[in-house]
């Protein structure tokens, strides 16, 4: 018995209604019976053009190929499925021996559904065929290479979670004519993109979410829209091993190399090395490091903060060993600069004063004469000699007491100076470390 499908379409200045008969139960007679549909692939596929046409989709992520900081692009692999209703087909699947049969595209009418930051052509491979159903549902999915604009935000990189959008609507049909619904729960959509995901590269999937934008303009006559936010987070083990290690190794021996004598030159020589080997580790380093002119990376500020502190130090170092190498050159100490360093900031620094070193014995004492070469000579004369010779070798002595005692203040003044300046370094050195770990710990929560 032969099977009738019915066609209705209903258009502004035409309504007609298409009965066609399968002659046999298979596809072929189907094909041959649907053959008047497919000249109206320009009509949108409803009896009623004051009736939108609802679009359900969803995609299914694939891959995460990359993004780029200095264009701020996201590149990602999506699979993208979407489906309609064409109320101009219908069939029974039992007589005409079919439930669903794939056709060209070029046969149907399709709904021009387009990502709004799509910033290059698609370069995945076309699917020229979709699916109908017996119901007159029509099933389309494809392949899409997404290049897409994002906003990014590298402030805390490499700790940095990224949120991008991909918003799907019609460039041709105002609301009155599509409406786009998602066809699965964000939640489906999510698990289904960790389950398929190809890509385990640098970033990591952490979550799809659905908006659907509301309007409450009744005349329909906007573009329905539905956005999806794709929320992905940097994996950054390859940046801590790489670039944070290191750089907390340097200054945790530039931190050390405080425990080397002051005066000696070796320690200047070993900061100036370090120095110039941190600096030849950035310039290697740097093309792991993005490129953006939007904010600064917290990661720049800790480089420049590590290369900060050393060259601190090194000017630390260059101070007090001028300090101890020109203390026997230098005027005696100021009384109220002793007071203030070497008991004030000496008390605070742990470091108590040096006691004074005993007055050594003078030498060149007057050494007696021979009797016999001066008994020529007149008593008042000699005297007066003695008493000169005398006199003469105590102000030597005392120069001698003097010049030793104001080189010890200087040295004990450099010394409780780098004892300041180490502790201050290290206050510096931790709260600022403290400070760029509870931002990157606080980012990575989010």
């Amino acid at each position: 018995m032969p099977t009738l499908i019915l066609f209705i379409i209903s258009m502004p200045a035409l309504c007609c209604t298409y009965k066609v008969n399968c002659s046999n139960p298979d596809q072929p007679s189907l094909l041959q019976a649907l053959t008047p549909v497919f000249n109206l692939n320009s009509v949108r596929p409803v009896f009623d053009t004051n009736s939108p046409t609802d679009i359900y989709m969803y995609f299914t992520l694939y891959g995460i190929l990359g993004v780029d900081e200095k264009a701020q692009l996201l590149t990602t692999y999506i699979w993208l499925h979407y489906w309609w209703m064409n109320e101009f087909i219908s069939w029974d699947p039992i007589q005409c021996g079919a439930d669903k049969i794939t056709l060209p595209k070029e046969k149907f009418w399709l709904p021009d559904i387009v990502i709004n930051e799509f910033m290059e052509e698609n370069k995945a491979p076309t699917v020229p065929y979709v699916g109908l159903y017996s119901d007159g549902t029509i099933h389309d999915s494809l392949p899409v290479k997404v290049v897409s604009s994002c906003n990014l935000n590298i402030y805390t990189f490499p700790f940095d979670i990224q949120n991008c959008s991909m918003t799907f609507n019609s460039y041709i049909y105002y609301a009155m004519d599509i409406k786009i619904f998602s066809g699965r729960s964000a939640e489906l959509i999510t698990e289904l993109s960790k389950t398929v995901m190809t890509t385990k590269g640098e970033w990591e999937l952490l979550d799809i979410t659905v908006l659907k934008e509301e309007n409450n303009d009744t005349s329909g006559l906007y573009t329905d829209k539905l956005q999806y936010d794709i929320t992905v987070r940097r994996r950054s083990t390859m940046y801590v091993v790489n670039l944070l290690l290191p750089s907390c190794f340097l200054i945790t021996v530039d931190l050390f190399s405080f425990l080397l004598p002051p005066q000696s030159t070796d320690r200047s020589s070993f900061k100036m090395t370090l120095i110039l080997g941190y600096t030849v580790f950035l310039l290697l380093m740097n093309d792991l490091l993005p490129v953006t002119g939007n904010s600064i990376p917290l990661i720049n500020v800790f480089f420049t903060l590590c290369l900060a502190l050393m060259v601190a130090s090194l000017l630390e170092t260059i101070l007090i060993t001028n300090l101890l190498c020109c203390s026997a050159d230098l005027p005696p100490v100021p009384g109220w600069f002793k007071v203030l360093v070497l008991k004030i900031l000496g008390f605070l620094v742990c470091m108590p004063r040096k006691k004074k070193r005993k007055s050594e014995p003078m030498t060149g004492t007057l050494v007696p004469k021979d009797p016999a070469d001066t008994a020529v000579e007149d008593k008042a004369l000699q005297e007066l000699q003695c008493v000169s010779e005398v006199l003469q070798a105590i102000r030597a002595q005392v120069e001698r007491q003097k010049e030793g005692q104001s080189s010890e203040d200087w040295l004990q003044v450099g010394f409780v100076i780098d004892r300041l300046l180490f502790g201050i370094y290290i206050i510096s050195l931790s709260v600022s470390f403290i400070t760029i770990i509870l931002l990157w710990v606080k980012a990575y929560k989010i």
